[in-house]
C-alpha cells in the first residue's frame, strides 16, 4: 500500500472541501422558483405584403368515448390517439385564431373560446396584447363557423363585447341556419345548446354583416364554401402579391386523426358524409398546389403544408423562423 504523506493528506482534504463548496454553490444557484408560465403564444410570418399572426387561445383536453367517431370501431380511434402520443380517451384540441394585417386592415379569423370551454383556454386577448395588438384595434372579425370555440371569444364571461370597433363578418348560410327557430326546435339534443349559445353571443350585436361563399370579403381574403362541419362552414383563401395560403379552419379537426384518416366522421361534423367530401376536396387542392395552410386545431402555430399519402394526408409543420 502506498505511504500516505502529510502533504497528500492535506491535498485530499482540500479537494474534498472544494468539492463540497462547489456542490453547495450549485444547489444554491439551482434554487430558482419554477415559473409555471409559458411564453406568449403568437407567431408571425409574411405572405406577400401581408403579415400573418397565429394567436394561441389555449387548448382543451376533450374527453372522448366510443361515440366520438361515428363510422369506425373505437379501437381504431384509440390506436390513432396512441400513435400521436395523446392520452387515452382524450383528444388534445388547440384553438388558434389567425390575425391578418393587410396593411390597411387588421382582420381576425375566429375568436377562440373566451375562456368559456376549459380552464386551459381563453388566452387570445392576452396573447394579442403580447403581440402588440389591443382588441380595440381589430377592424374586422371573420367567423368560419358558429361552434362555441370560434364565437365565444366575441364576448367576455360577463357579456361585454371584446372587439367593440370591429365589423363581424359571417357566412349567410351559417347565420340563416343557426338563427332559424324551426331548426332550433327540431335539432338533436346534442346541438340545441349550440343554437342557444349562438343567440347569446350575437344578442344585440349591431355590426354583423353576412357574406356569400366565393366572395372576396376583405381585399385579399376570399371565403370558400366548406360545408359539413356546420351547414355554412367556410375556409378562407388569403392572397397577397404572388403568394397564397388557405386557412382550413375546421375542415379537419386534429390532423393526426382526421387528416391521417379523412374518411372518419367525428360527431363534431354535423353532416359527416358531406364533411368527408369537403375535407378531401380541400386537402387534395392544397396538397396538389403545394399551398401553405393554417389549421384552427393544428398544433400551434398551426402553419405548414399538407401532403397526400397512400391512405390519407399528413400535416408538415413549417420550420420556425426568427425573422420575417
Amino acid at each position: 500500500m502506498p505511504r500516505l504523506t502529510r502533504r497528500a493528506l492535506l491535498g485530499s482534504c482540500s479537494l474534498a472541501v472544494a468539492a463540497q463548496a462547489l456542490q453547495q454553490a450549485t444547489r444554491a444557484d439551482a434554487a430558482v422558483p419554477i415559473s409555471g408560465q409559458q411564453a406568449a403564444g403568437f407567431y408571425r410570418f409574411k405572405l406577400g405584403s401581408f403579415e400573418l399572426t397565429p394567436v394561441y387561445d389555449g387548448f382543451w383536453d376533450r374527453p372522448i368515448d366510443a361515440r366520438f367517431v361515428r363510422n369506425v370501431p373505437y379501437a381504431e380511434v384509440k390506436k390513432a390517439l396512441a400513435d400521436a402520443f395523446m392520452a387515452p380517451d382524450t383528444l388534445a384540441m388547440p384553438f388558434t385564431p389567425l390575425l391578418v394585417n393587410t396593411g390597411g386592415k387588421l382582420v381576425l379569423l375566429d375568436t377562440g373560446s373566451g375562456g368559456q370551454l376549459a380552464p386551459t383556454a381563453g388566452t387570445l386577448v392576452a396573447n394579442l396584447a403580447a403581440a402588440g395588438v389591443e382588441a380595440q384595434a381589430v377592424d374586422t372579425v371573420v367567423i368560419s363557423n358558429f361552434h362555441p370555440d370560434h364565437i365565444d371569444g366575441l364576448r367576455t364571461k360577463d357579456g361585454a363585447l371584446v372587439f367593440p370597433n370591429a365589423e363581424i363578418l359571417v357566412s349567410r348560410v351559417e347565420w340563416t341556419y343557426w338563427m332559424d327557430d324551426a331548426n332550433l326546435n327540431t335539432a338533436p339534443a346534442l346541438y340545441k345548446p349550440y343554437f342557444l349559445n349562438v343567440r347569446r353571443v350575437f344578442r344585440d350585436v349591431k355590426s354583423v354583416r353576412p357574406f356569400e361563399p366565393g366572395a372576396e370579403i376583405v381585399p385579399g381574403i376570399t371565403a370558400i364554401a366548406a360545408p359539413g362541419h356546420t351547414p355554412g362552414h367556410c375556409a378562407f383563401a388569403i392572397a397577397s402579391g404572388h403568394r397564397s395560403l388557405m386557412a382550413l379552419c375546421d375542415t379537419t379537426n386534429h390532423p393526426w386523426l382526421f387528416a391521417r384518416h379523412p374518411d372518419w366522421q367525428p360527431i363534431l361534423d354535423m353532416d359527416g358524409a358531406l364533411a368527408v367530401a369537403t375535407r378531401k376536396r380541400l386537402l387534395d387542392r392544397v396538397a396538389a398546389d403545394k399551398l401553405p395552410v393554417t389549421g384552427y386545431h393544428f398544433p400551434f402555430p398551426g402553419y405548414g403544408h399538407i401532403i397526400k399519402t397512400g391512405t390519407g394526408y399528413e400535416f408538415v409543420p413549417a420550420m420556425w423562423q426568427t425573422a420575417l
